[in-house]
């Protein structure tokens, strides 16, 4: 079975080393020989240079040598990016290759269209890699949790953000300090925005829909929330109040539909999430008939990556064999429906800035008392006579209490709202 890669990065190099160190299993498995045909780099320059260096692969600067070889089954697209990844993939598909991917941004913005051309041409698109790493979430929904309802969905899936925050609340580092060292040490771009405002995770979060709900949500319809924003306060009332910082994306189904989210979330510290340290992605389920479990691993890295691109390269082969080849990656389907923001309920943290005076606290109250907002914990910051920061928990409110309350507050002169951050219950 002869495989095309497009790009010849980190995972694509690593690709064919883990093919070679599995080449016994595979052939046990598959009674057949997995081998890579071409590669197609950027340019001849970067095809002498992979050359010279030893490498033994026909490298390529034009889709068109891989689309015109009848004896590739299958193109595995390592690039990233939008384009021209969606024009290579599209063009695969309508040439009868099967397709695995990495590219979460391209999958998410663009994931339904490409799956149609892979049904219309009756093969397979699967993209295993493309959420959490090395962690076969999207397969254990697939497969595992078919005969299962899952209910609620809790998400560490960017490792970049998770490593910032677990120095910024293990070891003190200001933002700053933690981006710096994360940019340092590679696990952050040069631009972090994709990670540091959640981005990335709403990619993830928009595909793991579709596979633990059954609902196809574009990431436009998934609000997000970054990290920037945490101020060491709300690092030191988290301590206090036994609490970790973590950005968690969330989907969550009630009557009305579902509801996802990505932003920065108070867990308590026994919560099985609140153990996911550095760079490692943790996907957290509740389910009608497993109830709680959770899948820990590599969220990134090239084995990781590689390992999970090579599994879907062995069930496209199996599919091959089988004649099943169009089946779905995905066979869970549901007519998307968003809930209703009244039914959506969690409990916030709230950070506000007040007058460091006991009357100005008794008035807080009253606000929040207005829109039905109750408190659960409170820890008053000690202030420098003039200002105090309050750090709030609040009972269970819905999306309408609390766009209500950050109305009601941004028209008080007097209070200053920093920070509100979901707040997830014990087990």
């Amino acid at each position: 079975m002869k495989i095309a890669l497009l790009g010849f990065g980190t995972v694509g190099s690593g690709l064919p080393a883990l093919i070679a160190d599995n080449q016994e299993k595979l052939a046990a498995l598959l009674d057949e020989t997995i081998s890579i045909s071409k590669v197609l780099v950027r340019s001849e320059e970067k095809a002498a240079q992979l050359r010279q260096a030893g490498h033994p692969w026909d490298f390529v600067t034009s889709i068109e040598a891989i689309l015109n070889d009848d004896t590739i089954s299958i193109v595995v697209e390592l690039m990233g990016r939008i384009e021209p990844a969606k024009t290579y993939i599209s063009q695969a598909l309508a040439a009868g290759k099967s397709v695995v991917t990495a590219n979460k941004d391209l999958l998410a913005l663009h994931g339904a269209e490409l799956q149609k051309l892979a049904q219309k041409n009756k093969v397979a698109l699967y993209y295993e890699a493309a959420v959490a790493g090395g962690i076969p979430i999207l397969r254990t929904l697939a497969n595992s949790f078919a005969s299962d309802k899952v209910t609620r969905l809790l998400g560490i899936i960017n490792g970049t953000s998770n490593f910032m925050l677990t120095k910024m609340m293990e070891e003190g580092w200001t933002y700053k300090k933690a981006l710096e060292t994360a940019q340092l040490l590679g696990y952050a771009e040069s631009d972090p925005t994709n990670d540091v405002e959640g981005i990335d995770a709403v990619y993830k979060l928009a595909l793991l829909s579709e596979f633990a709900f059954g609902m196809t949500i574009s990431p436009s319809q998934i609000k997000h929330q970054g990290i920037p924003t945490i101020q060491q306060a709300d690092v030191e009332i988290a301590n206090q109040l036994g609490y970790v910082i973590k950005l968690v994306g969330e989907i969550v189904e009630v009557s009305s539909g579902i509801f996802a989210e990505v932003s920065p979330t108070f867990l308590p510290a026994s919560h099985p999430l609140a153990s996911v340290k550095g760079v490692m992605n943790a996907v957290y389920l509740d389910s009608i008939g497993m109830g709680a479990s959770m899948f820990y691993g590599a969220g990134a890295g090239q084995n990781p990556t590689a390992t999970s691109v090579l599994a879907d390269i062995v069930r496209i082969v199996k599919r091959f064999k089988e004649q099943t080849l169009g089946k779905s990656f995905n066979e869970y389907k549901r007519a998307t429906r968003l809930a209703e923001s009244s039914e959506v309920l969690n409990k916030y943290y709230f950070s506000v800035e007040t007058p460091d005076s006991t009357g100005q606290f008794l008035r807080l109250v009253q606000l929040f008392t207005a829109v039905n907002v109750s408190f659960e914990q409170v820890l008053q910051q000690k202030g420098d006579g003039q200002r105090a920061v309050v750090g709030i928990i609040c009972h269970k409110i819905s999306q309408t209490q609390l766009a209500s309350l950050e109305t009601k507050l941004a028209k008080e002169d007097d209070f200053n709202l920093l920070n509100y951050f979901k707040v997830v219950e014990e087990n």
